[in-house]
């Protein structure tokens, strides 16, 4: 199914002669190490073939949910009880007036890398575009392991609670297949305090995950650490967290073991008293991480759940979360010197959602690279809504102006969807295009080898560095 004039080409958003060396040369081919996606485990050890395009391209896309939900769409055709086909032909109503918004150009992508479909997605092609897709996605090669084969995705680390028990992990380890598939330690419930009932169920979990009986902190600490080893296990070398803002509150101003009572008898508890436990728990994982070389990550400055009463409706992760407007700069300091300072702290990544912050986390991000490892506190990958053309350009163009580029360890799909990967692609054109128009302007020498390298390494090669797998 070919357009004349195909919108997705080679040199899509390639936008000058030296942009297209760079890109064709040194960054179209390289393989992917996607270090941060919510993909699931299961359905990757599993081989899965998607029974619609509906299953692989609009089940738990909270980006799709939202763009439908502006135009007017009910929730029926979204997360609804609709028919597979019905929700599709909704989307294929939405993408049309998804204009400048990054979800035009990635559903264009999608389908002309993973269908060789370059006839935009409308009401008009919906029908055609439906069958021929569901078709391939009947195919071997159309399975989430050939998907990811498509990609040249070499390494995937999935999202993961302290509580799992990757049975799915180990299992695909004794497919000795060549893409490797790694967890990602995220404890972001094991710090969740705020409501004691859920947090004494999520310790019960943590006591039968861990196989220890959790009657103190101490013994906390301990399943914790248990399952940071299980982990390890099973290749294991990156930790995430997502927070609003990083906590630092002194020990001198309370007592941890009383704030864990507290918890146990279900007691009110200050913002102090919460900001205190969440600082103890995260300062013994960030030492536990540095102990065994592992990479951690912080997600820093989302506002989740804004809308209770779809919340309530839909559960979260369902589209209702946005950019929030903490303070960030003081505490993420604190918090970094506390490990420094002592010699624990590990590679680190810090993203930030709030873009008018991003000169705030790239040079905290600079505060502590001490010459030990290139580039070992890095100012990540623009993230979630900075995910898109003129956010990506701002990160390039932040790290560019007050840290290390070429240091850069370049992107990730962040992702809970298999056809998500060209976003990698996405990337590496813009990048290429960034460089291409300072050499253009006169702004860079015209060195292909050398600004082949840099590019090559941004897009591959320095994160292939840089994590300990």
């Amino acid at each position: 199914m070919k357009a004349k004039s195909p919108f997705i080409h080679d040199d899509f958003l390639l936008q000058n002669d030296f942009s297209k060396i760079l890109y064709h040369t040194y960054a179209k081919n390289l393989p992917i190490i996607d270090y941060h996606n919510h993909l699931s485990p299961k359905d990757i050890c599993q081989n899965r073939n998607f029974n619609t395009i509906t299953e692989a391209w609009l089940h738990g896309d909270h980006y799709k949910w939202r763009a439908m939900r502006t135009l007017g769409i009910s929730e029926d055709f979204i997360t609804g009880k609709a028919i597979d086909k019905d929700k599709f032909l909704k989307w294929s109503e939405t993408v049309p007036y998804t204009i400048r918004n990054p979800l035009f150009h990635w559903s264009q992508m999608e389908l002309m890398k993973y269908f060789s479909i370059s006839e935009t997605l409308s009401p008009t092609t919906a029908d055609k575009i439906y069958e021929l897709t569901n078709e391939q996605l009947q195919e071997p090669n159309h399975s989430t392991q050939g998907l990811l084969e498509m990609n040249n995705v070499i390494t995937v680390c999935t999202t993961d609670d302290p509580i799992d028990d990757l049975k799915y992990h180990n299992s695909y380890t004794t497919q000795k297949k060549s893409m490797k598939l790694f967890p990602t330690f995220r404890p972001d419930k094991a710090y969740t305090i705020q409501d004691s009932n859920t947090y004494l169920q999520y310790l019960d979990q943590l006591s039968d995950a861990s196989n220890i009986q959790i009657n103190s902190f101490d013994d906390f600490l301990t399943a914790l650490e248990s399952r940071i080893d299980y982990f390890h296990q099973l290749g294991c070398r990156l930790a995430d967290h997502g927070l609003e803002t990083l906590s630092f509150e002194l020990e001198e101003n309370y007592s941890i073991d009383s704030i864990f009572k507290k918890i146990q008898s279900k007691k009110p508890l200050e913002n102090g008293e919460i900001h205190h436990f969440t600082y103890q728990v995260l300062y013994f994982l960030c030492t536990s991480y540095h102990k065994r070389g592992w990479v951690q990550q912080f997600h820093l400055g989302a506002i989740r759940n804004n809308n209770s009463r779809l919340l309530d409706k839909l559960g979260p992760d369902t589209g209702f979360d946005s950019i929030g407007d903490f303070l960030q700069a003081k505490n993420l300091s604190k918090f970094l010197n506390s490990l420094d300072k002592s010699d624990q702290l590990a590679k680190t990544i810090l993203y930030n959602l709030n873009p008018s912050q991003n000169e705030v986390f790239a040079t905290m991000a600079g505060n502590f690279n001490d010459g030990s490892i290139k580039g070992k506190v890095q100012y990540g990958a623009a993230w979630w809504f900075l995910d898109q053309k003129d956010g990506i350009e701002k990160h390039l163009n932040t790290v560019s102006n007050l840290g290390m580029l070429s240091c850069f360890i370049g992107m990730l799909t962040d992702s809970r969807s298999f056809l998500s990967f060209p976003r990698h692609d996405y990337f590496r054109r813009i990048l290429c295009n960034l460089l291409g128009d300072d050499v253009e302007n006169g702004m860079l020498p015209k060195d292909e080898k050398w600004l082949g390298k840099i590019v090559a390494d941004i897009c591959f090669y320095n994160a292939k560095a840089y994590f300990p797998f």
